[in-house]
C-alpha cells in the first residue's frame, strides 16, 4: 500500500486542522495518506512544484487566495495538475467549481464519511502522475 501525499489549503489554520481529521491517515483500509499543508497561494504553487502531490483539498472561502482561483489557475497552467477537492460553503457554488475544473467538492462543515470518500474515490480513480 503505497502512500499518497494530500495538500490542505486554507489561509486558516483551524480550517486545515479540521480537513485533516475530517479526511484521516486512512481514509480507507486500502489507502494511507500524507498531509503537507500550505496558507498562501505562493506555497500552494511552490509545494505543486516541488512535491509530489496526489491530490489538494483547497479551502474555497480562503482568503485573499480562494480556492477556487488557485484550482482554475493550476489546471490552466499545469498539464498533469493533481485532482483537487474544493471544500465549499454553498451549494450552489458547485458551478463554480465545476468552471475551475475541480475533480470533487465537499460541503462546509465537512463529514468525515463524505470528505474521507471523496477523497478515497479520486485517488483510486487518478493515479498518480510522479513529475
Amino acid at each position: 500500500m503505497s502512500e499518497h501525499i494530500v495538500l490542505l489549503y486554507s489561509d486558516d489554520a483551524d480550517v486545515r486542522d479540521r480537513m485533516r481529521l475530517a479526511i484521516g491517515t486512512r481514509p480507507a483500509t486500502d489507502l494511507t495518506v500524507r498531509f503537507v499543508d500550505a496558507s498562501t497561494y505562493a506555497e500552494v504553487v511552490k509545494l505543486v512544484d516541488d512535491t509530489d502531490i496526489d491530490l489538494l483539498v483547497l479551502d474555497g472561502e480562503a482568503s485573499p487566495g480562494g480556492g477556487l482561483g488557485i484550482a482554475r489557475q493550476l489546471k490552466d497552467e499545469i498539464t498533469d495538475a493533481p485532482p483537487v477537492v474544493l471544500a465549499i460553503a454553498r451549494a450552489a457554488d458547485r458551478w463554480l467549481a465545476s468552471y475551475a475544473k475541480v475533480e470533487g467538492t465537499v460541503m462546509y462543515p465537512l463529514d468525515p464519511v463524505t470528505t474521507g470518500e471523496t477523497v478515497s474515490a479520486l485517488l483510486r480513480a487518478y493515479p498518480a502522475i510522479r513529475r
